[in-house]
């Protein structure tokens, strides 16, 4: 039975994600690098710490932070900000394992990405091969072949999409820009509260050793749904160049509805 659960990156996820746990009555710690941010987590329920990870994991009262029952280990690759990615990623996440191996963490929750697999203009399901086209991608599987070759903790992974809502207003990330590719090609998102939603499922239900996609049942193009998010959030709509070379995928969902019961609170990305 899960706890208390130590949350590692309180950002755009990982913050309202704790405090949601906290209101539920779990006993939520949650870290951040930045000193400023302290009051803001705890202002959430969430017991603050100062944790920063390269290859070493510190932090003053880091022993404290990892005494949980569940880690939710919620820091990003970093992507194009960071050339390094494929090599440093996987040193911040082995020093974590590596810090937790012989402590109280029983079970493990991972944030991967739907971007490990391939662009192969069809659908994609948990079961097929991975093929990450990015340096940051490439620098998710390692960790998730990492991750599968260990006993302890017990560990989940989500694949999530595209993330969307609270602070990530999809509308002005492709904003006035013109000629953009791929335009029909399927988009792959998922939702801030279904981001939550999914892991409560997991935490509630023990679904532990398992991976899922995590992503909205529908997928609209991009140009639609890019377009009418723009329009939406007051920003100037994007302009698509017409291709019939489209590379996409789509992500399936199928998996995790099945196995959690799990019915998504915003399905279609259209009405995000």
């Amino acid at each position: 039975m899960v706890q208390r659960i130590s949350i590692l990156g309180c950002g755009w996820l990982g913050l309202p994600l704790g405090a949601s746990l906290a209101q539920k009555g779990y006993e939520v710690k949650g870290s951040t690098t930045r000193p400023e941010k302290l009051e803001q987590i705890r202002e959430q329920g969430i017991e603050p710490y100062l944790i920063q990870v390269t290859d070493k994991v510190e932090g003053p009262e880091k022993e404290s932070f990892f005494d949980a029952d569940l880690l939710v280990l919620n820091i990003p690759p970093g992507g194009r900000r960071n050339p390094e990615v494929e090599e440093e990623y996987p040193q911040q996440v082995k020093a974590v394992m590596e810090h937790i191996h012989s402590g109280a963490v029983e079970y493990l929750l991972f944030v991967s990405s739907s971007s490990v697999y391939w662009d192969e203009n069809r659908e994609v399901t948990e079961a097929d091969e991975l093929g990450p086209s990015t340096p940051s991608a490439r620098a998710l599987v390692v960790i998730e072949r990492y991750l599968a070759l260990l006993k302890h903790p017990q560990t989940t992974v989500l694949r999530m999409g595209g993330l969307v809502g609270g602070s990530r207003k999809a509308g002005r990330f492709l904003a006035g820009k013109r000629d953009v590719r791929n335009g029909e090609a399927p988009v792959n998102l998922v939702h801030l509260d279904d981001c939550i939603g999914v892991i409560e499922a997991v935490i509630e239900q023990s679904a532990w050793g398992q991976t899922f996609n995590v992503c909205a049942d529908q997928h609209p193009t991009r140009a639609a749904f890019y377009t009418a998010q723009a329009k939406k959030q007051g920003f100037e709509p994007p302009t698509f160049r017409a291709s019939d070379q489209l590379a996409y995928k789509i992500v399936s969902n199928e998996k995790l509805k099945k196995a959690l019961g799990y019915t998504f609170r915003h399905p279609d990305p259209m009405e995000f």
